[in-house]
């Protein structure tokens, strides 16, 4: 498969295209120092096989945020350096830190804006963003990524939405571009040109007067010309939209622009990678062959593999259903895809940050901190003799599934099958009960249950049963 195709990344040699994006885990507590939970979450992505491990975002500042990582100071060093060297001593896999500059926001949902900060604080962000990479490189990581999507201060800058009137001002791209120009000759200054330091950045702000891929293409090239080892496309994920809580921080994944950035069960699959595509392809054409990341609920294996085997990107990042399965890189290198836990993009993980508690995956078993361990010597989970007895009633417009527990299950994996014959994961529940709420009347629907172990083994499908929602009488309301 080309998705196991080691890739030069600036001199960095990734061992395959699977990559685990920065997502925030909130195991660190308030010093923002690494520990040992944080370097499970890790270690425990290695020995899953993905070849390059961008470590959630770490503050380049000292601004109070709860339990976030830091890059921000000298003392930062050692345990970094510490986790570098468990991920490396476990696979070779490839890591760089993903830096971050937040601004400030408050409970009563005030948030500081770009157009607040002095000449003097930009100065300062540029050179906190370059001692961060410096630190970084003395501990050891492959390379860095700057954060420049989301809610967060370079993607504000590279907004739409970017209200200075200055040279850093959003009416011209050139403006918005202005400070992340200024930090990478600032990095190149500090630690040379053979550190490779790629960008996250946005597709499309999905936000009301936001750039789209339009712009995306052109900061692209840009950051291209600037020497980015690689560019990592997301999408959304702002404060313009997001929706406050009272007595909470603003959460920016909370709005429309939240739900494109992290899509939730009802959307389709792979609904951002041809931004990517595109973005790909425009740089392409001018000249440079910087690789391109994309995410954005990719699970399915056939999906990973058809965006790298056709060019449309270099990379592929996957978040969620890596937090579910960390294995899921050699189960698919194995042939065991039947065994992935797949992720049922329920959002829990989301929640848990926006609520700044420990982020774990909701599929994991009770009470578990790390994704389980995948072991093979563990029997498949059986029903008992009466089997799984699946049975569905239907009314007020859904079907209502019911089944028996299997001895050992970890989840049970609801399948779906359509009135086409498409055959699709519907959800993933731990209970032996589900409803269905997206029927269409008159259509007849398949369902059948399997059951999982918490390394993915699989045991004996249920019965199968079929349900159709009667058809409206709309004579009636004539």
């Amino acid at each position: 498969m080309k998705l196991f195709e080691s890739l030069n990344v600036a001199g960095m040699v990734i061992p395959n295209r699977v990559m685990v994006p920065a997502m925030v885990t909130r195991l660190s507590g308030e010093d923002g120092l690494v520990n040992k939970d944080i370097t499970d979450r890790y270690v425990r992505y290695a020995q899953g096989g993905a070849g390059l491990i961008v470590i959630e975002a770490m503050a380049v500042h000292h601004a109070k945020s709860g339990p976030l990582l830091r890059i921000s100071d000298d003392r930062d060093v050692p345990g970094l350096g510490d986790l570098v060297r468990r991920i490396h001593d476990t696979s070779d896999s490839k890591v760089v830190p993903q830096i971050i500059h937040f601004l400030k926001i408050s409970k009563s949902g005030w948030r500081q804006t770009v157009d607040m900060l002095s000449l003097a604080e930009i100065d300062r962000i540029v050179e906190e963003f370059g001692d961060a990479v410096v630190r970084a490189r003395a501990a050891g990581f492959d390379g860095a990524e700057l954060h420049s999507a989301h809610a967060y201060t370079l993607a504000s800058f590279l907004s739409r939405a970017n209200p200075r009137k200055d040279d850093y001002g959003g009416d011209t791209l050139e403006g918005r571009l202005h400070l992340i120009t200024r930090i990478f000759a600032n990095i190149r200054r500090k630690v040379g040109n053979d550190f490779p330091v790629g960008v996250r950045y946005l597709a499309d702000e999905f936000i009301k007067d936001g750039y789209t891929v339009n712009d995306a293409k052109l900061i692209g090239l840009r950051l291209a010309q600037l020497g980015a080892a690689y560019l990592s496309l997301s999408v959304g994920g702002k404060f313009e939209d997001a929706i406050h809580v009272a007595g909470q921080v603003p959460y920016p994944y909370t709005g429309y622009s939240g739900d494109r950035c992290m899509p939730g069960d009802w959307y389709p699959a792979v609904p951002h990678a041809q931004f990517s595509a595109e973005v790909k392809a425009f740089i392409r054409a001018h000249g440079f062959n910087t690789p391109v990341a994309t995410a954005g609920k990719i699970s399915d294996p056939g999906d990973a593999e058809r965006l790298v085997a056709t060019g449309a990107v270099d990379i592929v990042g996957i978040a969620r259903g890596l937090l579910a399965d960390p294995d899921w890189p050699n189960k698919v290198r194995h042939g065991e895809a039947d065994r992935i836990v797949k992720c049922d993009y329920c959002n829990v993980c989301k929640h848990l940050d926006g609520t700044h508690m420990r982020v774990i995956c909701a599929l994991w078993p009770q009470g578990s901190l790390q994704a389980p361990p995948d072991d093979r010597s563990t029997q498949a989970p059986r029903w008992s003799a009466d089997g799984a007895n699946l049975v569905a009633t239907v009314g007020q417009g859904k079907a209502a599934l019911k089944w028996n527990k299997a001895a050992g299950a970890a989840r049970y994996d609801i399948f779906r099958t359509d009135p086409l014959g498409h055959v699709e994961v519907a959800d993933a529940v731990k209970v032996t009960r589900w409803e269905d709420h997206n029927l269409l009347a008159g259509m007849p629907y398949r369902y059948h249950v399997c059951v999982y172990g918490a390394a993915g083994q699989g045991g004996v499908p249920s019965n199968t049963v079929t349900v159709s929602l009667p058809m409206p009488d709309v004579s009636a309301r004539a």
